[in-house]
């Protein structure tokens, strides 16, 4: 398949590439600094080095899935929902690409069927970064009221790390927990979960969560 995946410098998107790669997909990598992509990936790195705010229906139409692992930093967080905005408005009634858009936790709901956002907004030092959850979950709002778009959403555990890869575990609108007892998933769990539902498709305009063993 051919894939793109928007942010594939970040956590999120440096796992996946090298995941979908050593899969035997072609893997196009849209970041802001080639330099990095090359770093991380090497010389044969398929590369489009361009703002995501500058892309157009042309650089994504050709691609079966495109990935936005797009992050940004708490004051600049309100981007997420105009990214995903942007990427709904170039293919309204199509189905292809298929629009994969890596969402937080805070949508997540709790054991007691809590929203975790609201948990995570009593956190002593939240206020320095609750954006990005918020902005996270009202993005995951905007995605449910889609309808002519072949759109899907995931959402990590509470913790999201980078690490190696465990067998992922995936639920719909609640954190879960590993076989340890923690709400976490690493970097290298998550990219298995997304490969899995790219390769063989279960969620349709809907999210899922993953999270590890």
């Amino acid at each position: 398949m051919k894939l793109a995946i928007i942010g594939a410098t970040g956590m999120a998107g440096t796992a996946l590439y090298k995941e979908s790669i050593s899969r035997g997909h072609d893997v196009t990598a849209i970041v802001r600094h080639k330099d990095k992509a090359l770093s991380l990936f090497g010389d044969d790195v398929k590369v489009v080095d361009k703002d995501v705010f500058d892309l157009t229906k042309s650089d994504l139409e050709g691609f079966d899935v495109v990935v936005n692992a797009f992050a940004t930093a708490p004051e600049k967080a309100y981007l997420h929902l105009d990214l995903a905005a942007k990427l709904i408005g170039m293919f309204r009634e199509t189905e292809s690409p298929r629009l994969f858009f890596i969402l937080g936790a805070a949508s997540l709901l709790d054991q007691n069927g809590n929203l975790f956002l609201d948990t995570l907004k009593t956190v002593p030092d939240a206020a320095s970064w609750i954006s990005i959850p918020t902005e996270a979950y009202k993005t995951l709002n905007f995605l449910r009221g889609i309808e002519n778009v072949n759109w899907v959403g995931v959402s990590p555990s509470a913790e999201f790390v980078p690490g190696e890869a465990t067998t992922p575990v995936i639920g719909t609108d609640h954190l879960m927990t590993s076989s340890t007892g923690e709400s976490i998933v690493t970097s290298g769990t998550m990219a298995i979960g997304i490969l899995d539902e790219i390769e063989n498709p279960q969620f349709i305009r809907t999210r899922f969560t993953v999270c590890n063993h």
